[in-house]
């Protein structure tokens, strides 16, 4: 069929018509595709209002095709939300006015040509543009009284530069033409932005509430591996004057200071090889030297609030459950607040009154607004963003733990089919992680890319093993890998599916694998080193190439520094044998392969390197690759995020339950049932 008349076939049917008529066999893809959740969530200074984001995706084939939209909503004191700006909107970095009148957010509307600060009241009325600022705005701070604001923005171009770009000399000077993040002030009111020199290039800042000092994290340059790698804190008065530094090895992640400005809390890493930042700190208000609040912390803190003067508020990661804490200043007292098996908690914000705002989710819904009145009240979920799933059956899903070869325990989480029965045997689709700096939690598990609940209406087990160098347990474990990529990291995905097999689950002729990014080099290595034990793959935004991989990358020194440990030059021999490619003649197992063909992580050319290796074979295995148009290291649209899940399924379908064989034909039927 084709497109023009798939699309028409789209329009006409209308996209979600069939959400309930559908919902009694479990999720379908096109459910998958109309999934709304929250995203950024932000208390008032007086807890009485919680302002939330509301990620609203575009329906493929009907609405103009982009990223799903982002709206605010609103919620009152009596617990009611409320749209404030929706439709076609993209509203981000949610804040609010320090008498908590109205709030504060970024956004390009109407005639702006570059993203610009808005403040919108609570009682109603038009959102007001407060600021704009060079190439837009990046990131931005009030200061405690409302009457200033701190900006982040890339300089604008050099007039005379852009005159000769628009002569046609707009050639990219690779890696030296990046211009810098500058740190701006202005009155808030109708104020002029004025630059405040400070060396490097600022990614954020953050007013201190005793209002006369901010907190900035500069890099070395504004290219991504220094963002990533090489982030540091200085501590300056509104006028540029330095006081202070905070020099923390390796990454950094979120902070917030204490309400009086005292001190301030930030998650960083101990070591510059430690894969994630995930250390609880906290340091004066000068920055100098800092205190690790959970040195033996087996897992990693995500974020960092504060519940008056001398308490931190946390959210750690534990293996595959979450819990918000909290721990004195001098790090005595720490308590659990919050922990909840299947409860995620990945977003939190303190009222002056000690009320909390959350984010969430579980293994029934994605991310939503919780509160509580407080520290020690119980969280309770506000909002209610796809009511439609309480019509849909979903599968159980559960925490699965194994021994490796080596006898170390794995952990990961099991989503059965969805009419599973004792004593069958399932087809099975392992899910592998990307970074391998990540991990899966016992929460919501369901994407266009990993769609768990409809492989399980489908008949299938879906696995998700946080494999060793995976986050959540700790610094030594996410250590592990490094070094050794290929090895005992991904045979632990295999012990795995031996374990499922045993426990008489898995059909083990019948097993796929799919991931992105170190998921899609995890689903490389299935189809070519372990082909024996995969009758599928699809690989997403994957490594092939290991060699290559770190010359087209843009992160060669987080790389080195948190993977291979090594350069190539060093050592020839582990970066060939740790490649896909280099076993591409063994490889049987039908692997689809899948990449954005504007990637700047993994360069597009892994993915072409990969299948011309396997089709110039004597005796290729089924291989095809599509590449999307404009997508970077993951899809952002909805037309290619649709695409994805049917080709993804279509090919599981094809070689774990169907009859397998050449390819299916590559042609898509875009319309619903």
């Amino acid at each position: 069929m084709r497109l023009k008349s798939m699309l028409f076939c789209l329009v006409s049917l209308g996209l979600m018509a069939s959400l309930s008529a559908l919902a009694d066999d479990g999720m379908t893809l096109e459910q998958i595709a109309r999934l709304e959740q929250v995203g950024q969530v932000a208390i008032s200074p007086d807890g009485q209002n919680i302002a939330y984001t509301r990620s609203v995706p575009r329906r493929p084939g009907v609405d103009e095709d982009g990223p799903a939209w982002a709206e605010l909503h609103l919620i009152d004191a009596s617990g009611v939300s409320r749209g404030f700006i929706t439709g076609e909107v993209n509203i981000g970095q949610l804040g609010w006015m320090p008498d908590g009148s109205a709030v504060t957010f970024v956004a390009t509307r109407g005639d702006d040509e570059h993203a610009a600060l808005y403040r919108i009241p609570v009682g109603g009325g038009e959102a007001q543009r407060l600021i704009s600022v060079g190439t837009g705005v990046a990131g931005y701070s009030l200061s405690p009284d409302g009457e200033r604001v701190a900006l982040v923005a890339t300089d604008p171009l050099d007039e005379e530069i852009q005159s000769l770009h628009d002569k046609g000399f707009d050639q990219v000077i690779f890696e030296e033409d990046w211009r810098p993040r500058r740190l701006w002030i202005a009155e808030l009111e109708n104020g002029e932005p004025e630059p405040v020199e400070i060396d490097g290039s600022v990614q954020r800042v953050q007013w201190s509430p005793a209002g006369d000092r901010l907190a900035v994290v500069v890099t070395p340059r504004q290219l991504v591996d220094d963002t990533l790698m090489f982030p540091r804190i200085r501590i300056i008065r509104p006028d540029g004057e330095e006081l202070g530094r905070i020099e923390n090895p390796g990454k950094l992640g979120q902070s917030a200071w204490s309400p009086d400005g005292d001190h301030f809390a930030f998650i960083a890493t101990d070591i510059i090889n430690d894969t994630r930042e995930g250390r609880l700190m906290v340091a004066d208000r000068d920055g100098g030297e800092w205190l690790n609040l959970l040195p033996d912390l087996e897992g990693h803190v995500w974020h960092v609030d504060w519940n008056g003067p001398d308490r931190v508020l946390f959210i750690s990661y534990e293996g595959v459950e979450a819990r918000v804490g909290q721990i004195a200043v001098d790090g005595s007292a720490e308590q659990t607040l919050f922990a909840e098996d299947g409860l995620i908690f990945d977003a939190l914000s303190v009222a002056e009154s000690g009320r909390l705002a959350l984010r969430a989710h579980t293994p029934a819904h994605p991310p939503e607004v919780y509160a509580a009145a407080s520290a020690s009240g119980a969280p309770e979920r506000l909002t209610d963003s796809n009511p439609w799933l309480e019509d849909v059956a979903l599968a159980r899903q559960e925490v699965v733990r194994y021994p490796a070869a080596d006898g170390l325990e794995i952990e990961g989480l099991l989503v059965r089919p969805l009419d599973y029965r004792e004593g069958q045997r399932y087809p099975l689709i392992l899910a592998a992680h990307g970074g391998p700096e990540a991990h899966y939690s016992n929460g919501w598990l369901t994407s266009y890319n990993l769609p768990a609940q409809h492989a399980a209406a489908e008949g299938y087990f879906m696995f998700y093993p946080n494999y060793r160098g995976s986050t959540g347990r700790g610094v030594e474990f996410a250590l592990t890998s490094q070094g050794r990529p290929a090895k005992e990291e991904f045979s632990d995905l295999v012990d795995g599916i031996d374990h499922l097999v045993e426990q008489g689950l898995v059909d083990g002729e019948r097993v796929g694998i799919t991931g992105g990014s170190y998921g899609g080099y995890a689903s490389a290595w299935a189809a070519t080193y372990y082909s024996e034990r995969f009758a599928a793959a699809v690989m997403n935004v994957g490594l092939s190439d290991k060699i290559a991989m770190l010359g087209t990358s843009d992160i060669p020194q987080e790389l080195y520094l948190l993977h291979y440990r090594t350069w190539p030059w060093e050592d020839w021999d582990l970066y060939r044998k740790a490649s896909p490619i280099y076993y591409a003649e063994q490889a049987q197992t039908p692997i689809l392969i899948l990449h954005g063909d504007a990637d700047p992580r993994v360069d597009p050319t892994q993915s072409r390197i990969l299948y011309r290796y396997l089709v110039l074979q004597d005796d290729p295995p089924p291989v095809r690759l599509v590449l999307y148009r404009g997508e970077g290291h993951g899809n952002r649209r909805a037309a290619p995020r649709w695409d994805y899940s049917l080709r993804l399924m279509r090919w599981m379908d094809h070689y774990l339950k169907g009859e397998g064989g050449d390819p299916p034909p590559y042609q898509i039927d875009y319309r619903l049932d």
